[in-house]
Formats: C-alpha cells, sequence, structure tokens
C-alpha cells in the first residue's frame, strides 16, 4: 500500500514522503496514528494544501522536544526495589517505572519513549537509558535502582 507521511516516521521517511509499506502496517499503525494517509490522488493534493502547516506544526514539535530533552539531559532518577542481599532485584525495573519516576520529577514521557537497550533492569546500581522524545532528540539518562528499605 503507498501512504503519505503526514510526520516523520523513524526508519520510513520524512514529512510529505509517499512510500510502500506492507498493508498491515499501514492499515494498524500509520493510519490510525495519524502519522499516514492513503496515497490517493485527493489525499496528495489536500496535502499539498495543509503542507506548510504540517511543516510548522512538525517544527513546534521538534523544539518543544528540543527544550524538554536540554533540562532531562543528565538528569538523575532514582527507582527503588525490593532486592535481595546479593544486588538482585525481586522482579526488575521496567520503562513504565522509569516513566513513572520522571513524571514525579515534573517531566511528560510515555513509557514507549523510554529506550532500554539490554531489556529490564535487574540489578541493583546505576544504568544508562536513553529517552527518545522525538524521531531526531534522544536524551541519555542514567538510572539508580536501589534496594527498598523495610
Amino acid at each position: 500500500m503507498q501512504v503519505i507521511l503526514l510526520e516523520k516516521v523513524a526508519n520510513l521517511g520524512n514529512l510529505g514522503d509517499i512510500v510502500k509499506v506492507k498493508d498491515g502496517y499501514a492499515r494498524n499503525f500509520l493510519i490510525p496514528t495519524r502519522a499516514a494517509r492513503r496515497a490517493t490522488e485527493a489525499a496528495i493534493k489536500e496535502f499539498e494544501a495543509k503542507r506548510a502547516e504540517l511543516e510548522k506544526v512538525a517544527g513546534e514539535k521538534l523544539s518543544a522536544a528540543q527544550a524538554q530533552a536540554e533540562k532531562l539531559a543528565g538528569k538523575t532518577v532514582q527507582v527503588s526495589q525490593k532486592a535481595g542481599v546479593d544486588g538482585r532485584l525481586f522482579g526488575s525495573v521496567t520503562n513504565a517505572d522509569i516513566a513513572e519516576s520522571l513524571k514525579q520529577q515534573g517531566f511528560e514521557v510515555a513509557k514507549a519513549q523510554v529506550r532500554l537497550p539490554n531489556g529490564p533492569l535487574k540489578i541493583v546500581g546505576e544504568h544508562a537509558v536513553s529517552v527518545a522524545l522525538h524521531t531526531d532528540v534522544v536524551v541519555d539518562i542514567t538510572v539508580a535502582v536501589v534496594a527498598a528499605q523495610d
């Protein structure tokens, strides 16, 4: 299926690109999230009419993400979990736990934006985690996992 992208999509293209994707990807993800539309003649003409407005909105999103990235860069988030004597956690620290801790510090971050390169954190200590605020803006933060005191 051919779609016209209404915003930048990682590993696919930029705003305004007409790309060919699998039908399921278009129907189940791109179109429902309003990241793309079917590339019909009418849709292409409508996009060209709204192109300046869409580029302005995309620029505003990018500048907002960069502003948030400046505040978030280098932050340390502390998460406490129950742990054994050897430092291994009973359970793990997931991207949802990290996003919740960031929310408590005043940063609006969705759990899908928190990238854990090696999966959930399972030991006590400091771990480097990246937060993708925008497709072009990725910030590294430190997550300090501490043993919960009972």
